[in-house]
């Protein structure tokens, strides 16, 4: 640990709700003086050994952070920019056709493999999460049956109401911060689905095919290099809101392009 380090040995180590997890023992160190893990003894636990990053420090106490979170947080921030870069590199596209294209596959590839990766990700983040909100399931039914037993023993005058009152209380405070937990779990399974509903309408966006088909119809032999689906030929009138039967054929100049959300159609031979 280096000078700068702040000294967290003999500290106590909480849990984000407030509960005691144990109390510093030491740190295992990388080459270059830097924290890798902290040792935790946790009593009837035993030691646990923490990921340096789980911990944030404060003035008189170390608050550990959960594997689970700080994974989600990390997959919700790449996943949120991967998709919101999709959606400028379409835009672009979009813009400047044909000029861009090679360097926008490229790209184009680069992002799908990122999100590819991400995906696994998510499956395996989600999963982590079934497994904490099972986990705490179980734990409930552990405190509320101490619970029930209590009541039951303070009926039959086998303990105190004082000792009762202690139990509640305790029995709540562990019950609150349960609720806390499936809370922040729920939440953060429904950003991870909003991700992916949103990942799901940058795949299925009009635009994209739009550009794709209007590259297809520049490059075949009929095409015109220099024009662009944006800049239609000043021989074609304006789009009407009549869509065309899919198995139409391209209509003369003088007939009205598709509507925007069409693909269109292989010109005539």
């Amino acid at each position: 640990m280096t000078k700068n380090e702040p000294a967290i040995v003999g500290r106590q180590v909480k849990d984000m709700y407030g509960t005691l997890v144990g109390k510093v023992l030491g740190t295992i160190t990388d080459i270059d003086g830097s924290i890798q893990t902290v040792g935790v003894d946790c009593g009837s636990e035993g030691l646990k050994q923490i990921q340096y990053e789980q911990l944030v420090l404060q003035e008189d106490v170390v608050i550990y952070i959960p594997k689970w979170r700080l994974q989600a947080q990390k997959f919700l921030r790449e996943k949120g920019l991967t998709i919101r870069r999709i959606n400028a590199l379409e835009d672009i596209v979009s813009e400047n056709g044909e000029e861009v294209r090679d360097d926008a596959d490229v790209i184009q590839n680069k992002y799908k493999s990122k999100l590819a990766t991400l995906d696994q990700i998510e499956s395996k983040i989600k999963t982590e999460l079934l497994v904490r909100l099972g986990e705490i399931e179980d734990q409930e039914k552990v405190v509320k049956e101490i619970l029930f037993d209590a009541k039951v023993q303070i009926k039959s005058e086998e303990i105190t109401e004082p000792t009762f009152g202690t139990i509640q209380t305790h029995a709540n405070n562990i019950l609150e911060r349960f609720s806390h937990e499936k809370d922040e779990i729920a939440k953060v399974q429904n950003r991870i689905d909003d991700l992916s509903s949103k990942h799901s309408e940058s795949i299925e966006n009009p635009k994209q095919y739009i550009q794709q088909s209007a590259m297809t119809y520049l490059d075949s032999p009929t095409g015109t290099q220099s024009q662009t689906f944006d800049q239609p030929m000043s021989t074609s009138p304006e789009p009407e809101s009549t869509l065309p039967e899919p198995e139409s054929t391209l209509p003369e100049p003088e007939s009205t392009l598709p509507e925007p959300e069409s693909t269109l159609p292989e010109p005539p031979v």
